[in-house]
């Protein structure tokens, strides 16, 4: 079984969106993962995602409402296999708090190098909630292609 994180500042919208959609495609697919996300800030801790992420991703048939936020805590990095960082922000924190052991994180969206973005828009500023989940669609498929050919 692969375990997955994704994580972002607050772990209310992109990060929660990744869980998400990851998890009903990984299952889609018959692949025995674990997936989980969190965030490298903590003051959503226990919160659901941001309602305008729950509303964008139940529109494509993701649901999100069961979810809750958490930080980022060190055993993560041996608990998951990957981890994922929604932007170089948050892959520099992770790297920062990085015990010297466990998983090294990388960019969700290195994944998908075509769409030629290395950082995805944080919606809680820009309002792009449908962008983002065309970018994590797109990556979490290539991901999914990835653990598949396993």
């Amino acid at each position: 079984m692969t375990a997955v994180l994704f994580v972002c500042l607050g772990n209310i919208c992109r990060s929660p969106t990744a869980e998400g959609v990851f998890r009903a495609m990984a299952a889609q697919a018959g692949l025995n993962v674990t997936v989980d996300s969190a965030g490298t800030g903590g003051w959503h801790a226990g919160d659901p995602p941001h309602p305008p992420s729950v509303a964008a991703a139940l529109r494509r048939g993701y649901d999100l409402r069961h979810q809750r936020a958490r930080q980022v805590r060190p055993e993560d990095f041996t608990r998951f296999d990957l981890i994922y960082a929604m932007d170089r922000r948050n892959l520099q924190a992770l790297e920062d708090v990085r015990p010297g052991q466990g998983a090294r994180p990388a960019l969700f969206l290195d994944l998908v190098p075509q769409l030629g973005l290395r950082d995805m828009p944080d919606p809680w500023y820009t309002g792009e909630y449908d962008r983002v989940l065309d970018m994590v669609e797109a990556a979490s498929q290539a991901l999914v292609r990835q653990l598949a050919g396993r």
